[in-house]
């Protein structure tokens, strides 16, 4: 699809006849990150289903498991999620009998969150949806790892360059 505007030199990239060509959508980093994050997130679901995790829950119990007890904005932190979209998913994961909350002994105004032994439990079983989902890569090993190292850094630059927009 093209769009014919009037435009001054140097404005926009535009052909002789001022219509300025829009960017395909097959050529975008942001639609092949998202369209890789849906099916990321779609390969994850038959595997925690019977498990009675969602992927955000599974992301959450990922980052407890790793260390926890952990104050809520640290677990925002560690998943990029505010406490508007923190807060419900925390709430869920407790009523399931996942995680417990609790006010800090030494700051009240901090809530810790930790998994129960309910959702200790539950980390034995990831060995087992890792290695289903791995069987699920069309990449190698070596190629995940690296792929992995170029988003991690991808993502800091982004948090970087959008701190100021919070």
């Amino acid at each position: 699809m093209t769009t014919k505007i009037e435009t001054r030199p140097g404005d926009v990239p535009a052909d002789s006849a001022g219509t300025i060509a829009v960017p395909r959508l097959d050529q975008q980093l942001c639609f092949a990150l998202y369209s890789a994050s849906g099916l990321m997130t779609r390969l994850y679901r038959p595997l925690l289903d019977p498990l009675g995790l969602t992927y955000p829950q599974y992301l959450a119990m990922l980052a407890l498991w790793q260390r926890a007890p952990m104050t809520v904005g640290e677990l925002g932190e560690a998943l990029g999620l505010d406490s508007a979209t923190l807060t419900p998913l925390v709430k869920r994961m407790e009523a399931g009998g996942l995680v417990t909350r609790r006010r800090d002994s030494a700051d009240e105004r901090r809530v810790l969150v930790e998994p129960t032994a309910k959702g200790e439990t539950l980390r034995a079983s990831m060995k087992d949806v890792q290695a289903a989902l791995a069987c699920s890569m069309p990449l190698e090993r070596v190629e995940l790892k690296a792929l992995h190292g170029t988003l991690t850094r991808l993502v800091a630059g982004l948090r970087e360059a959008t701190a100021d927009q919070d």
